[in-house]
């Protein structure tokens, strides 16, 4: 067993300074507000979120960006709120901007795929930008878009997400464990390896989305209208698949509110993975599960036997230093350093927490937004 958790943790050491590397080979872009030309159709599908879409309307009304370029089409999800009258309010405020409302055309299992392919059958511009109702996008959004398309030729642009602050324990959980997801997520598209994005921040070009099929093939899946449409991306046009590092172009988004709420996300976005093709993504996970599962297990073992103490205590470490040396960059990127100070306390929780999520998703079913989802 011994030889077998060193071999895991220089597995995980090596991994996570890879992603510490490749994040930091991003180089960071500034916005330049010139010469604005590529169209966009922003894309909001949405479920009974009254709540939210005041304020996500209120972001995309102060977008700087020519209105002549871009259009905003929200996809509604079977509400039954009182949405409506929300979005007939923004429309008089705004009577320039170019809106669209519309129902979503279910074909499939996964009800947010079906409303962005609606969305992108009724769209008129070039690029699709895709984002969530619960987020407030940042008034150069669109320039920044602009900017990386001339100047990579990209096809497909990963861009950051963050949590709105708050000051549970909850949150702060939520925030560690989202910003080492993010810190990946820009490390595997620094090592020219990328296996994640975010559907709250998303660019990518609509002729080809619609040549590579859109979701074909994965509409069975409930979740993963970015991660898979990634997949499709980088395998057909790996070198113009790019990422969009910049702190004007972040995203903010809501955490959620319980923790069962929270796990059921979890379970939604973990649940996708034994669809992936991608190799690289599966040794991820599966290192990642490993090194926390031997965590556990070299914990245990060093309660009923001392002499593994030692051997618990140098995984522990080294796992400690280059998971707080990749969050701690992302923090700083993102902006949500006051969440560092829970790092000790959420590191020693979220080993538990990863292998009953890894777990779990192979057994449990789910709900989300109201709905039930079987394995």
């Amino acid at each position: 067993m011994l030889a077998v958790s060193i071999f895991i943790a220089v597995l995980y050491v090596v991994l996570i300074t890879a992603f510490i590397i490749g994040f930091d080979s991003i180089a960071p872009l500034k916005v330049e507000k010139h010469h604005p030309k590529n169209t966009f159709s922003i894309v909001i599908p949405f479920r009974n979120e009254e709540q939210h879409l005041p304020f996500l309307l209120k972001s995309l009304g102060a977008l700087n960006y020519p209105q002549e370029l871009f259009e905003i089409i929200l996809v509604d999800d079977d509400s039954n709120d009182g949405f409506q009258l929300i979005f007939d309010h923004f429309t008089t405020q705004h009577p320039k901007l170019n809106l669209k409302l519309m129902e979503n055309l279910r074909s499939s299992r996964s009800p947010k795929k079906d409303a962005i392919t609606t969305a992108v059958n009724a769209a008129k511009f070039d690029w699709i930008v895709t984002t969530d109702a619960d987020c407030n996008v940042p008034l150069d959004w669109l320039f920044l878009f602009n900017q990386i398309i001339e100047e990579k030729q990209a096809l497909f642009i990963g861009a950051p997400v963050k949590f709105r602050e708050e000051k549970s324990f909850l949150y702060h959980f939520q925030n560690l464990h989202f910003t080492s997801l993010m810190g990946s997520t820009i490390g595997g598209f620094g090592l020219k390896k990328p296996f994640m994005c975010n559907g709250a921040n998303l660019c990518y070009h609509k002729e080809t989305f619609v040549k590579l099929n859109g979701f074909e093939g994965n509409a069975a899946i409930a979740s993963g209208d970015d991660v898979f449409l990634l997949e499709k991306m980088y395998q057909t046009y790996p070198d113009r698949t790019s990422y969009l590092k910049s702190t004007d172009a972040i995203v903010e988004t809501q955490s959620v509110e319980s923790w069962r709420l929270f796990f059921n996300q979890q379970l939604r976005w973990v649940s996708k993975s034994t669809a992936y093709k991608n190799t690289f993504c599966q040794l991820v996970g599966v290192i990642v599960l490993l090194a926390n599962l031997m965590l556990i297990i070299l914990g245990i073992s060093s309660i009923l036997f001392s002499h593994f103490w030692k051997f618990f205590l140098t995984l522990l470490i080294l796992k400690s230093i280059v998971d707080f040396a990749l969050i701690f960059r992302t923090s700083c990127f993102l902006r949500t350093s006051k969440s560092l100070k829970f790092f000790v306390g959420v590191n020693l929780l979220y080993p538990f927490f990863i292998v009953f999520i890894g777990f779990s998703s192979l057994l449990r079913s789910y709900t989300w937004k109201g709905r039930s989802y079987k394995k």
